[in-house]
């Protein structure tokens, strides 16, 4: 038999890489998000036998056959939303952190004792859901809230962890790259330190002091930007939830436009890449987004959970926004074949088709703890078959 040597097998961190470069990859990118969902049914002792050997979600997209492009996958779930790759750093504020255990929850206390008093937030783990949810924020219940923001944004800086960094990629290795998810904006500060309602009430009360204290963290972020791309980190992620219910262009505009196109231009200049989380409502923002130099999107939501479908994204956006998404809990809850999963695979690929080298499938934000084993298995090998 004459045998012909095959080709090269490329590594999914090369197809990766080939849509950060708006390179068209050999096959679809497949980077899923299982945080939620493998930790889940880790602690709940669910996971079936046939995955019953993975330790973390990395190993559960090794045994899947998966691509890594993940903001996650070094993330303590059951501590934080995303970070772990920053050391936060106080002057003037001595923070700490209480965790007790209540109910199988895991209920975390933070407090910040400034001089215009001690700050208290809480945090729940919720077992039952394996999600975290906030119970308290800083700004609750603070007579002077502006004054406490302005002494909180002043004393908090971040010192960026290189070699943390360095291990997590090492771990993925060739499957893909790490995703530093250590950014927020300086609109989404404002919403993590005093929640989306009362974050409205200050911005109606004293706009012009709310923009002048967000400049504070925004100096504070793009120090913390200008770390990770001095450090060669590849991509980089502001964890800000771009809903437009609440980033809308009018807010964008006044307090996170100048983080965004400053970011993005110190990644660029380091050859790295700036991406914003995305949920909700995207459609008013996309253009704006690509006009501040951002890279793209992580987990665009369609309807009916958002309000563009990907390919609409696609066209309202220039030829170098990249775009992540595609699966929802909409569809990994509802799917009950495997054929469903492969009609509906075919038809996105299809749509998708000419913007290949700006796409990755995805979750919408992650899967959900909802969604039946078999399903996912289904997503995976009908990407098999219709992406190359």
């Amino acid at each position: 038999m004459n045998m012909q040597p095959s080709a090269p097998t490329i590594v999914p961190q090369e197809q990766v890489r080939r849509v950060l470069r708006r390179e068209r990859p050999d096959r679809v990118v497949y980077a899923p998000n299982y945080w939620q969902w493998f930790a889940h049914h880790q602690n709940h002792g669910l996971l079936p036998p046939e995955i019953a050997h993975c330790r973390t979600q990395l190993d559960l997209i090794r045994h899947l056959g998966l691509d890594v492009f993940s903001r996650n996958i070094y993330c303590d779930q059951q501590h934080c939303w995303f970070g772990g790759l920053t050391e936060e750093i106080w002057d003037g504020v001595e923070a700490r952190e209480e965790v007790r255990i209540e109910n199988r929850d895991r209920v975390i206390t933070r407090t910040y004792a400034t001089r215009r008093g001690t700050l208290t937030e809480r945090q729940r783990y919720v077992f039952a859901d394996s999600t975290l949810v906030q119970e308290k924020f800083l700004l609750d219940d603070t007579e002077d809230p502006l004054g406490a923001l302005e002494e909180l944004l002043r004393a908090r800086r971040w010192r960026f962890l290189p070699e943390r960094y360095a291990r997590e990629q090492e771990r993925v290795g060739h499957d893909g790259f790490v995703v530093a998810g250590e950014l927020w904006s300086p609109l989404k500060a404002l919403h993590l330190l005093a929640g989306a309602v009362n974050s409205t009430y200050l911005i109606a009360d004293d706009e012009n002091r709310v923009k002048e204290l967000l400049r504070l963290h925004e100096a504070a972020q793009l120090d913390l930007v200008r770390q990770m791309a001095v450090a060669g980190v590849p991509a980089m992620m502001a964890m800000d939830n771009l809903d437009a219910a609440f980033h809308t262009p009018a807010y964008l505009e006044k307090f996170s436009a100048s983080f965004y196109e400053q970011a993005s231009h110190i990644a660029h200049a380091h050859g790295s890449t700036f991406f914003i989380h995305a949920c909700g409502r995207q459609r008013v923002n996309l253009k704006l987004m690509d006009s501040l130099g951002v890279d793209g999107l992580e987990g665009v939501a369609y309807p009916p959970l958002g309000d563009v479908q990907l390919d609409e994204a696609m066209a309202l956006t220039s030829d170098r926004f990249l775009i992540t998404g595609g699966i929802s809990a909409m569809e990994t809850e509802k799917f009950q074949s495997a054929g469903e999963v492969r009609r509906y695979l075919e038809d996105l690929f299809g749509r998708l088709r000419p913007y290949s080298h700006r796409f990755m499938l995805a979750a919408s934000c992650n899967t959900s703890i909802r969604t039946p084993w078999k399903v996912i298995q289904w997503f995976r090998d009908a990407w098999q078959e219709l992406s190359r």
